[in-house]
């Protein structure tokens, strides 16, 4: 773990969003020498068919940011060529739609699919290290624990972030000396959410819920639908493992361990001095995963990922960051 970020150029596609501020933060706080290149299409007001942003970047989740910051569509050729002007070291590709309950599927693959090509592309002509997103919704319904391979993707977005996997595979045998991660996250949770608006995790949803003196709303049976919950931090963490580590490869992100809805709302309640009781509705959703828990011994393996915040102590060093946001403009 010797390899130092200072000195190097570091770009952040999708920068403006959760992870890729809290990443651009964390090379800023720890590699003053570093400079950092933020490419985000920022929110326009756009959205979807479902009501949902089109993009979650946001100018307040860089505020403190002394960088570079560059305003583009990771999909227009003519906003990339702004990168022209840099030679990168990394590249942490967070750019993408993320929604899983969008339908647009020519939109998701030119997003996803095809810029993830002009990445790789960019990292051959630079010899840059990539970090990519990749995403636990292509293993849809399949069994916990869910390992690699496992993927049976239900949705264009789960089915787009599959595809960007095989990608990788080939360009890792293709291109042996150009070094290749991919991250599939699990239920990120933590501070510079509040932006992804109606998309943001349930852990800052019921948190706001609980502010405003209302009665957390959940599924019904929510006790027993479990996801594998990751903090943050911890993300951040196994961002900075996949660059240093020597071996390329597709790794699962998550804390390990799967707990419930319920088990969110007792202990948000417990943090916000609450006594609410939860109320209770139909789950309105169809092929619903029920149950995900990250097989994470690979990544143990071959990038000495070991998270550290469980559920209790993320959601308790979250709380600050909820209370402030609370009256926040999602605007």
């Amino acid at each position: 773990m010797e390899e130092s970020f200072n000195n190097k150029t570091i770009l952040i596609t999708g920068g403006a969003g959760f992870i890729g501020s809290n990443l651009a933060f964390y090379f800023q706080n720890n590699y003053p020498s570093s400079i950092i290149v933020v490419f985000d299409i920022f929110r326009n007001g756009q959205t979807f068919a479902n009501g949902n942003l089109k993009s979650f970047g946001h100018y307040k989740n860089l505020i403190g940011f002394k960088g570079v910051i560059l305003c583009g569509d990771i999909t227009n050729d003519e906003d990339l060529k702004q990168l022209d002007a840099f030679k990168f070291d990394y590249i942490f590709h967070k750019a993408a739609i993320s929604d899983t309950r969008i339908y647009d599927q020519e939109m998701i693959f030119r997003t996803n699919v095809n810029s993830f090509h002009k990445l790789l592309k960019m990292a051959r002509l630079n010899n840059a290290k990539v970090v990519y997103a990749s995403s636990a919704s292509t293993y849809g319904s399949s069994l916990a624990p869910q390992k690699i391979g496992d993927d049976q993707p239900e949705s264009p977005y789960g089915f787009s972030k599959y595809n960007m996997d095989i990608i990788a595979k080939n360009h890792m045998k293709a291109f042996p000396n150009i070094h290749i991660v991919g991250l599939k996250y699990f239920n990120v949770y933590g501070p510079k959410e509040f932006f992804k608006n109606k998309t943001a995790s349930m852990v800052m949803q019921l948190g706001h819920q609980i502010l405003a003196n209302k009665n957390p709303q959940l599924f019904k049976g929510s006790q027993n639908i479990k996801r594998d919950f990751v903090y943050i931090k911890d993300v951040i963490w196994s961002n900075v493992l996949a660059a240093k580590t020597h071996k390329s490869g597709i790794f699962n992100i998550g804390f390990g361990d799967s707990r419930s809805f319920l088990d969110i709302a007792n202990i948000l309640c417990k943090e916000l001095n609450s006594n609410l009781s939860i109320a209770y509705f139909d789950n309105p959703y169809l092929n619903y995963q029920l149950h995900t828990k990250a097989d994470i011994s690979l990544s143990a393996k071959h990038l000495s990922y070991f998270p550290k915040y469980s559920l209790e102590q993320g959601i308790k060093d979250f709380i600050p960051y909820i209370e402030k946001s609370f009256n926040w403009n999602n605007e």
